[in-house]
């Protein structure tokens, strides 16, 4: 799985942003000294969550309410949907997110993926 590491910029004084990397954009979450980096769209229907809810170590989309656990990326409203966390390195004094660049597949692949295991 091929790694990058995506420059967070300088957090002072924002609680929440969005960087752009390599065609991918990523919310960086600042949960009161720690920096929580994630995909910058909802993995259900692709909403950008940088307007979503955090609360209690949990975001909540604000297209169709999805909550994901901040600590370990579950939704907690559908299996299967969790959301990707990216951890968190400093090198030379500034911080990056460290990023799989795998692509992620679709609902449908992940269905058809989900047939096979099954044996249907």
């Amino acid at each position: 799985m091929p790694l990058t590491r995506v420059p967070l910029g300088d957090p002072a004084g924002r609680e929440r942003w969005v960087v752009t990397h390599e065609d991918r954009s990523y919310l960086v979450l600042d949960l009161g000294g720690r920096l929580v980096v994630t995909d910058a769209l909802c993995p259900h229907k692709k909403n950008p969550l940088v307007d979503g809810l955090v609360r209690d170590d949990t975001l909540v989309c604000p297209g169709h309410w999805y909550a994901f656990d901040l600590a370990t990326g579950a939704c907690r409203t559908a299996a299967g949907t969790d959301l990707p966390l990216h951890p968190v390195v400093e090198v030379d004094g500034r911080l990056y997110a460290e990023v799989n660049l795998e692509r992620a597949l679709s609902w449908s692949e992940r269905l058809r993926a989900h047939a096979r295991a099954d044996g249907t």
